[in-house]
């Protein structure tokens, strides 16, 4: 079987505060005004929303890829799902300045932007409109065991902000204001190369 597009859905709900996780850079941005969102953003070894399972060893790799692009401030995404594998520079709404592992969950925080596309969705999220967290990669799957299964040669682009959540009990929360109540280069492959060759001798 080929590759495609593979999208997941993960709820984002408004409420909780975890300001323990943010850094005082980010403290600072949330009370100037600007909003971050914290909270799972997949799963591993886990039959999601579309019927899929990321093997862990598969999403670890790509996690350790993917915190490159975190460090290096170049982890985008778009609000909703375009068809393809391409980050549209002019519709990025978010940055994901950090993500983890909490047990076989992925975490994350992302930095909502002073774009067009992240005025809006700072505005949904205010309202208390349901909105969802997705993945988005490239790769091929697999039938075993009557799954899904994420093949080897999977790739994670970015994580997107959509309107189809789609995974009970994973949420993403706004951080409150008030503490007291791009898609891969020749140069990324070369170095996803180089940190699979170095887990290795590991």
């Amino acid at each position: 079987m080929g590759q495609k597009l593979l999208r997941e859905y993960y709820e984002l709900c408004e409420g909780g505060v975890c300001q323990d996780l943010l850094t005082e850079e980010e403290k600072h941005f949330v009370s100037n005004g600007g909003m971050m969102l914290t909270g799972i953003i997949q799963k591993a070894d886990t039959v999601n929303g579309n019927g899929r399972v990321y093997p862990e060893h598969v999403l670890k790799r790509e996690m350790v890829n993917y915190s490159k692009l975190v460090k290096e401030r170049r982890a985008l995404g778009e609000l909703d799902h375009p068809d393809d594998s391409v980050i549209n520079l002019k519709n990025a709404s978010h940055m994901m300045t950090d993500v983890w592992w909490d047990g076989n969950n992925v975490m994350g925080k992302a930095k909502v932007l002073d774009t067009p596309s992240g005025q809006v969705l700072q505005s949904l999220v205010s309202a208390g409109v349901s909105i969802g967290i997705s993945s988005r990669g490239m790769g091929s799957v697999s039938e075993s065991q009557g799954n899904t299964v994420v093949e080897d040669d999977f790739q994670l682009i970015c994580f997107d902000f959509v309107s189809e959540p789609s995974t009970p009990g994973a949420f993403m929360m706004k951080e409150a204001r008030d503490y007291n109540n791009k898609v891969f280069t020749k140069a990324d492959r070369i170095n996803r190369l180089l940190n699979e060759v170095l887990n290795e001798k590991e």
